[in-house]
């Protein structure tokens, strides 16, 4: 995937940030719910009686949104130059990541951190150690596509 640099605004990233947090706040406050995105996937997948339908509605919600987006303003240019056995292979080290950190990126470091979870702040650190170190590497090694 690349990004387009050149008509790139941190509004767009800022907006999006402000959305993401009005969304988890909402949540919060309504439903007395944390949004861990790992965790309310689970919950569709294996579901508990009396405690399923909003999570379903969240992940409907989270597929419908971009496709919403792209009726009403852009669909953004994706080129995805990575094959797909390589697609595979991260999709899988993430799902063993969210098993091993207890949860996803989004559950720990939006809702985490906000709520100064020292576990979070721990794995949120974890993460981006891990992600500068792989950069480095493969930056190093030449493997950047």
């Amino acid at each position: 995937m690349s990004i387009d640099w050149a008509n790139f605004t941190p509004w767009s990233a800022a907006m999006g940030g402000l959305l993401i947090g009005a969304a988890v706040s909402l949540l919060l406050l309504f439903n007395g719910r944390i949004a861990v995105i790992s965790g309310i996937l689970s919950g569709v997948l294996k579901p508990i009686a009396g405690d399923t339908a909003w999570k379903v509605a969240f992940v409907l919600g989270i597929m419908a949104a971009p496709a919403l987006f792209t009726l009403f303003f852009f669909s953004p240019e994706v080129s995805i130059t990575t094959s797909t056995p390589i697609l595979i292979l991260a999709g899988l080290f993430v799902g063993f990541g969210t098993r091993l950190g207890s949860g996803c990126t989004s559950g720990h470091g939006i809702c985490g951190m906000a709520r100064f979870s020292r576990r979070s702040i721990v794995a949120v650190i974890t993460f981006m150690l891990v992600a500068f170190a792989t950069v480095a590497v493969i930056n190093l090694l030449g493997l950047r596509g």
